[in-house]
């Protein structure tokens, strides 16, 4: 049960950003510039990153709603998000992205885990400035995601189902437009 009294029927982050819609608007700013704006990185990768971190950080509803997420953009390979959560150094994945997972596993513990021996790794294996720069702040978005989820005591359902069928709405439209489906008309457009 919810440490505060949130909207009904929402479930996780969306209860949190129901209650308080005017926080909700940067949130999912945020979110939606990361991990669906232009980039070098898929969506997939990063959907991939922020569902690693919240594995880390032992969030259910964030590591399996961005998991259903990621495995829509990457064909419906749910297979391959399990493997990165469970071992992401033999996942077939890139070896770029895996030295950005190193990156963004040492932000979860703490910003100054990063050392210059992991952006100088993921360098080598071909990732940009901007890659570097983008694990990092997926990293440390999701920390506080995570943290909001779970220090609201969220409602967090087991239902596999729900997930994956939320997962491709979001990689289809976005998180901007799907938040208008739980937030009030003017806070979802201001």
């Amino acid at each position: 049960m919810p440490h505060i009294a949130l909207p009904e029927g929402l479930p996780g982050i969306r209860s949190a950003m129901a209650f308080r819609p005017e926080t909700a608007k940067p949130l999912n700013l945020l979110v939606e510039t990361l991990l669906c704006g232009p980039h070098t990185l898929s969506p997939g990768e990063r959907e991939l990153i922020a569902t690693y971190v919240s594995y880390l950080n032992d969030c259910y509803y964030c590591q399996t709603i961005h998991g259903a997420i990621a495995a829509a953009h990457l064909n419906g390979d749910e297979d391959l998000v399990k493997r990165v959560k469970a071992d992401f150094a033999h996942a077939q994945i890139s070896d770029k992205l895996k030295a950005l997972l190193v990156i963004a596993a040492k932000v979860q513990k703490g910003g100054k885990h990063v050392q210059a021996e992991d952006v100088a790794l993921a360098r080598e294996k071909g990732a940009s400035d901007l890659e570097i720069h983008d694990a990092v702040l997926i990293a440390a978005a999701f920390c506080m995601y995570n943290r909001y989820v779970d220090g609201l005591d969220t409602i967090q359902p087991r239902d596999e189902a729900m997930y994956r069928e939320r997962g491709q709405h979001v990689a289809r439209e976005g998180y901007v437009q799907v938040s208008k489906t739980y937030l009030p008309a003017e806070a979802a457009t201001r």
